[in-house]
């Protein structure tokens, strides 16, 4: 074809370019043959991966490859199995968890195929056929009618008062009024090419023919479906993060073992097979393997109690991705608007009126929105229709208009249907009494042309041109708040032409008034948006809709100032300027308008080049691409396609926006809880590693390897996972988001490890110490035996004690509550109870190498805990204090 696009050309050249005929359409077998060179007219689906595949990519994780490692070393060489058993349950189980969450992301593809009509109406020889959608191929002539859906990409021949609903695609709310007229510009968006149908499209009114430009995987759709099978998966904060530390930590963690080792051998601690299963045991205590349990966990509770607020979470992650969006780039219709067109503003007797106030049943004006209109009402009063004529049928019965009955006084008897080109529609409906009334509505300017009176309150009087110049200002102001105006009009005749047309019925009309209409602003979305910019979250709108309309409506969600149109930007200006020209001027624009699935993934990307975590909201087949490619897609339960909802990593049940800012502070406590579980854990394992370290050097007895390992399994595990259900602490919203630069260890929780990890070792060390120097038994095995079994105890108690501290990185233990955790509580008597067992009970003595202590020895251990607690308040007191000044 020439490269001059379809809807610049006439429908002739198109037809005549593709080899087709207007009156007969395709031979059948020339159908045949382009269906079989070109393929069905379906979406093709990406390269699927099996689900064996699937398995095993979710070893290819560094931190799981450590634990996996871990694994072997408990059991092939410390003989520890139960320990190696656990690891690999935890590590088996994330594998089939991420299985199954992959899966699920995949029916994006799947819902846009199930969307495309199963039939078409199309003209082959000279006939037309019912035949599978699958089987249209480029040529095909295809005719449309009110209730089809598009079949393929079409350039349209015929039309008939023909409107598309196309918000799926667009992003506009409105029904779109097409048209056969070429159209000049080469660069048109989607939105503006009114002689195009595109496939999986609605069409709303009318009739219409059009032959097939493009099917399958090159219509707009299927370019749609190829961005959502070449978008790239990206990795969220919290699995960067955790990928981070397991690097981190395994490095560290192999060199520390490697000094106890070569230092123990140099100090001829122990044997070389004894000394390597010490550094081994070692590293093994050291590696956090309850961690992505742990952090499973959490995330689990957390989507439990999102799920309570109407937010469903498909990915684990994105529970935690939430707390640190800096950005929520929303889609407008039907996410910040309720997708419904509604009367906000009347104009008649002179002056503009709030929709609230209503217009009296007897008034001309309620009785044209009315008669002139073609919604249907079913039994159970849902309208049928175009948007904007339910809208005002809804309006009439808001204000206790009854339309049936005022149809059943005065009948519809003739009238003049919509004409694009005139943009009127009239009715006639008979009185009664020998005469008639004639209701007219439409475009105001149009209108204004063919009517010569204007009624005030009852009074009827000739229309000046002064009235006439004060109502196109009236109509001006009103389009300039977004409203999508109508003019109403009337006149009485005393009988019905004998040729019912434009010029005998639409002359010499009265007229009545104005009315406005929008696809308002959700009731709660301004406060959410004012919410999330207290959270330090930049709101934004991308739209299909035009500028002016969602310039309106942004100024009146507080996302821009009113009028502030340097923040708002086109699709069509965005194409102007380059990858790296956007980059910098993003910071710039808050509203996106008239913007294509592509510009939605650009600005998506943008922002990620700067380094921020993007939200995105959506509900359209026309967002999925970039619900896909942002850091965490939220799709809407209700309005949304199945398409926006396969693409997203979480979905609003209610399609409440103000759920995203619930969902963004569950987001933030789940990342603290995180932060304090890893927290608890790497300052007890850094504990551990410390006194077996000091140990090795000071030449004195080194804790056994089951010594480390109980630990690090019973008082280690069960309290971080309480720890994950801990609540919000006051004034979360009040920070500034983490962004993807911060880490586990941001907010002072890298140094409190350090720090607190080194009290813990120094305390154990203190405790031993003194269980040698001032033993209660006499015997050198005796002495020592005693004082390992003290820094076993002091070593696991230490850690349920410090469990308390972590509750909060820098509040006080008594400001945020030491019981408020119902599990936490429990927990800690658990790992207490599991603990104590192992010294008190006989028979676990000699299991674990302990022996038994008397008061005074369990006074140190005791006293070394609550040590913990005072030296960690007393730090923070100061901490705190050194913020303030």
């Amino acid at each position: 074809m020439t490269d001059q696009p379809v809807y610049a050309q006439t429908p002739e050249a198109v037809v005549a370019e593709l080899s087709s005929d207007i009156a007969r359409g395709l031979t059948k077998g020339e159908a045949q043959t382009r269906l079989t060179t070109n393929g069905p007219n379906r979406l093709a689906q990406g390269k699927r991966k099996t689900l064996a595949q699937r398995f095993l990519d979710q070893f290819k994780d560094f931190m799981i490859i450590v634990l996996l490692a871990a694994a072997l070393i408990a059991g092939l060489v410390v003989h520890e199995w139960a320990d190696a058993g656990i690891i690999l349950a935890v590590v088996i189980i994330n594998a089939i968890f991420g299985v199954f969450q992959e899966s699920k992301a995949e029916e994006a593809i799947d819902a846009l195929q199930k969307m495309a009509t199963p039939n078409a109406h199309v003209l082959r020889d000279g006939e037309v056929l019912t035949i599978p959608s699958n089987e249209l191929v480029v040529g095909d002539i295809v005719l449309l009618e009110a209730g089809d859906v598009v079949p393929a990409d079409l350039r349209l021949i015929e039309s008939a008062n023909l409107k598309i609903e196309e918000s799926a695609l667009t992003g506009e709310s409105v029904p779109v009024e097409k048209d056969t007229a070429v159209i000049s510009k080469t660069e048109v968006g989607i939105g503006d090419r009114t002689n195009m149908a595109f496939m999986n499209s609605n069409i709303t009114y009318g009739r219409g023919t059009g032959v097939v430009v493009a099917t399958g995987m090159q219509t707009e759709v299927g370019r749609i479906a190829g961005m959502i099978n070449s978008a790239k998966e990206t990795s969220t904060p919290l699995q960067e993060n955790l990928s981070q530390l397991g690097k981190q930590l395994t490095v560290m963690i192999l060199i520390i073992a490697a000094i106890v080792f070569a230092v123990g051998m140099w100090r001829q601690a122990a044997s070389l097979p004894e000394m390597f299963l010490t550094a081994i045991s070692l590293a093994v205590a050291a590696i956090p393997e309850g961690l992505p349990a742990i952090v499973t966990i959490i995330l689990a509770l957390g989507t439990q109690k999102m799920a309570k607020r109407n937010a469903l979470v498909r990915k684990l992650p994105a529970v935690e991705t939430l707390g640190s969006t800096d950005i929520i780039a929303s889609d407008k219709t039907g996410t910040l608007t309720q997708n419904k067109m509604t009367v906000e503003k009347t104009w008649y007797d002179g002056g503009l009126h709030d929709a609230k106030a209503g217009v009296e049943s007897t008034n001309p004006l309620m009785q044209i929105m009315n008669f002139a209109n073609d919604t249907k009402i079913q039994e159970n009063g849902k309208m049928l229709g175009d948007p904007t004529e339910t809208a005002l049928v809804a309006f009439g019965k808001a204000h206790a208009y009854n339309i049936n009955a005022e149809l059943a006084n005065m009948p519809r008897v003739a009238e003049v249907p919509f004409d694009s080109e005139r943009k009127l529609m009239s009715t006639v409906h008979d009185l009664g009494d020998g005469t008639f009334f004639v209701a007219t509505k439409g475009a105001p300017d149009q209108l204004l042309k063919r009517t010569t009176q204007i009624v005030d309150d009852t009074a009827v009087t000739a229309l000046t041109e002064d009235r006439k110049q004060a109502l196109l200002t009236a109509n001006t102001g009103m389009a300039k708040q977004a409203l999508r105006v109508l003019g109403m009009a009337y006149k009485i005749i005393d009988a019905i032409p004998d040729q019912v047309n434009s010029d005998t019925i639409e002359q010499d009309l009265i007229f009545a008034g104005l009315v406005g209409m929008i696809d308002p602003e959700r009731p709660e979305a301004a406060q959410a948006v004012a919410e999330a910019k207290a959270a330090g979250i930049r709101p934004m709108m991308i739209t299909g809709d035009h500028q002016d309309t969602a310039e309106a409506i942004a100024g009146r969600l507080g996302i821009i100032e009113p009028g502030d149109d340097a923040a708002v930007i086109t699709g069509a200006e965005l194409d102007q300027q380059s990858d790296a020209e956007f980059e910098k001027n993003v910071v710039k624009y808050s509203v996106y308008a008239r913007v294509a699935p592509e510009h939605k993934v650009r600005i998506v990307n943008a922002w990620q080049k700067r380094g921020k975590v993007v939200a995105m909201t959506g509900d359209g087949v026309n967002d999925a691409p970039a619900l896909k490619a942002a850091d965490i897609g939220i799709g809407m339960g209700i309005t949304g396609t199945e398409v926006s909802k396969g693409a997203s990593d979480m979905v609003l049940a209610d399609d409440n926006f103000s759920t995203i800012v619930v969902a963004v502070e569950e987001g933030r406590k789940v990342f603290s809880n995180i932060q304090k579980a890893i927290q608890y854990l790497l300052s007890a394992n850094l504990g551990e590693v410390l006194t077996l370290f000091m140990m090795t050097m000071l030449g004195w007895d080194i804790l056994a390897p089951v010594h480390i390992l109980w630990i690090n399994l019973v008082t280690d595990t069960i309290p971080a996972i309480a720890l994950g259900v801990e609540p919000t602490e006051p004034g979360i919203m009040k920070q500034k988001p983490r962004g993807r630069a911060s880490n586990f260890f941001s907010g002072g929780v890298g140094p409190a490890v350090i720090w607190q990890g080194m009290l813990e070792g120094l305390l154990t060390l203190g405790v031993y110490f003194v269980g040698i120097t001032w033993p209660v038994h006499t015997g050198n095995a005796a002495i020592h035996a005693d004082a390992l079994t003290m820094a076993y105890a002091t070593l696991g108690l230490i850690q349920l004690f410090h469990a308390f501290n972590v509750k909060s990185i820098h509040q006080s233990l008594f400001t945020v509550g030491a019981f408020r955790n119902k599990a936490f509580n429990w927990a800690i008597l658990v790992s207490f109870l599991l603990l104590a067992v192992t010294i008190l009970v006989p028979g676990f003595n000699s299991l674990f190498h302990v022996t038994s202590l008397d008061g005074f020895q369990w006074a140190l251990v005791l006293g070394a805990g609550v040590l913990m607690i005072i030296i960690v308040e007393l730090v923070k007191l100061v901490e705190r204090h050194v913020k303030k000044a």
